[in-house]
């Protein structure tokens, strides 16, 4: 491929001046960026597994104890591995689709690609869908900010003033334009999510009994158990399948790797990355959910910092997870961020430069994200509605169903060429449906626990009522 090196006159009209060195395609796109102000090709493969690490290393971990209660300790685990083994390998086609078309900075130019007939479409919707799972991961962590601010305060203000405060922090965060520079607050991030994490296992295994009930009970169902299989003769279809997706949204990531590969100094390393994360959330996630399940049985809560029965140590845990709160809530900005800048300045001038047009453009969407994450914060009654509805409408087909498609994209010519290859194919047909699976009866179930909520004892949208632990 012929590097391209891009400057620009005075007048912002772009000249385009061609090398005569033949390099790789990603070597090329790194030139033309060269004289840009703002460069966003920076990462090495180790920063790009701290920003992934730091993407998931966040609260919905300690919802993983409430999930294996959900399912009891041999589907508990199976599905938390499963999941794992499954989310690298169609993280790995993805990588190698992304190197089959360097074009592709992000999900909507991967959906244009998969889907040739109606490109334009793909594209639209995708966007859309990228925006939408963005802003409502947002919303989640406006939630959980003003969760904490509850917490560690005892309800001392108004719950949507916390809110609006988590949504202020969120939006200074968010403010870099690169994610090299918020791999470097992934850094920070994923320490104090490590000391929660840690705290939240400790005081569970010190305490005499778990706290039950947002009443404030301690345990009224007998002393702490675990069971082997489904426990109770089997949680039902609505629950059992809402625990199954708040797992699938912890490992589901995919959305963001298209980005992340675009910002490599080389992509082709992305595969250390992704193995050196696939080994660490398989370790974390499966301790967490043991731990946090063995020491608070049926009792355990999403999160499972809400089943401490002593106000201190809910305060002392809890207090760490404001840190990655708003740094992840950053990098799901930065990415929804780049699609908007994007289709509002194109490939001008202020895109990559300090220009007056291209800081006041980020900042304006950066506010406009964090404002709506505000809303959705407000209008979704509780964390595992959260979860459960982005896994179903968003990662069946993020995490599931684009992936499949990848794989008969790159192999359409020998799909069924021998049995190494006819297994890998089995394989990706069984994930295309499992995305279904997740779509249609995920959505359902999602929705009939948001109804059910709102019918119950849950607090009402845009309220004062405390929302703490």
């Amino acid at each position: 491929m012929r590097a391209n090196k891009v400057i620009y006159d005075n007048d912002g009209e772009t000249k385009l001046h061609t090398e005569k060195t033949d390099v790789d395609p990603f070597t090329a796109l790194a030139i033309e960026e060269a004289d840009h102000d703002i460069k966003y090709r920076t990462l090495s493969w180790q920063k790009a597994a701290l920003l992934l690490f730091g993407e998931y290393v966040c609260l919905a971990i300690l919802a993983l104890a409430w999930s294996w209660s959900v399912l009891g300790w041999v589907c508990g685990f199976f599905i938390t591995f499963g999941l794992g083994i499954v989310t690298w390998y169609t993280s790995y086609i993805l990588w190698e689709f992304c190197m089959r078309h360097p074009e592709a900075r992000d999900i909507c130019d991967i959906a244009a690609i998969l889907f040739p007939r109606i490109p334009r479409i793909a594209f639209e919707i995708t966007g859309i869908m990228l925006l939408l799972n963005n802003i409502f991961l947002i919303g989640f962590h406006v939630f959980t900010g003003a969760k904490i601010f509850n917490t560690l305060s005892d309800s001392s203000v108004c719950t949507v003033v916390f809110q609006a405060v988590t949504a202020i922090i969120g939006i200074i965060v968010s403010l870099p334009r690169t994610l090299n520079h918020v791999s470097l607050m992934s850094i920070v991030s994923a320490i104090a999510m490590a000391i929660a994490i840690i705290l939240s296992l400790v005081y569970a295994g010190i305490e005499d009994a778990p706290f039950y009930g947002y009443g404030g009970n301690y345990p009224t169902l007998g002393p702490v158990t675990t069971s082997i299989g489904l426990p109770g003769g089997g949680p039902g279809f609505v629950a059992g399948l809402n625990a199954v997706l708040n797992i699938t949204f912890l490992w589901i990531g995919q959305i963001l790797y298209p980005s992340f590969i675009a910002e490599m100094k080389r992509p082709q390393d992305f595969p250390k990355a992704l193995a050196c994360l696939t080994v660490c959330e398989l370790i974390l996630f499966c301790v967490t959910a043991a731990v946090g399940y063995y020491y608070n049985g049926q009792y355990a809560t999403a999160p499972i910092i809400g089943s401490l029965s002593q106000p201190w140590a809910k305060k002392s845990a809890f207090a760490f997870v404001l840190v990655p709160t708003v740094i992840i809530g950053a990098i799901y900005a930065n990415v929804a961020a780049k699609f908007i800048f994007k289709r509002i300045l194109g490939n001008t001038r202020h895109a990559h430069s300090h220009s007056v047009v291209g800081w006041g453009t980020w900042i304006a969407i950066i506010v406009f994200i964090w404002a709506i994450g505000f809303v959705l914060g407000n209008v979704i009654p509780s964390m595992g509605d959260f979860l459960g509805i982005m896994s179903s409408a968003f990662d069946s087909f993020f995490g599931f169903i684009f992936w499949a498609v990848a794989y008969f994209h790159l192999n359409r010519d020998r799909l069924w060429a021998g049995p190494k290859r006819i297994t890998y194919t089995i394989l990706n047909i069984i994930i295309f449906f499992l995305g279904l699976f997740m779509l249609g009866p995920g959505l359902y179930t999602s929705v009939d626990a948001i109804v059910a909520d709102y019918s119950g004892t849950v607090r009402t949208a845009f309220t004062c009522a405390s929302n703490a632990l």
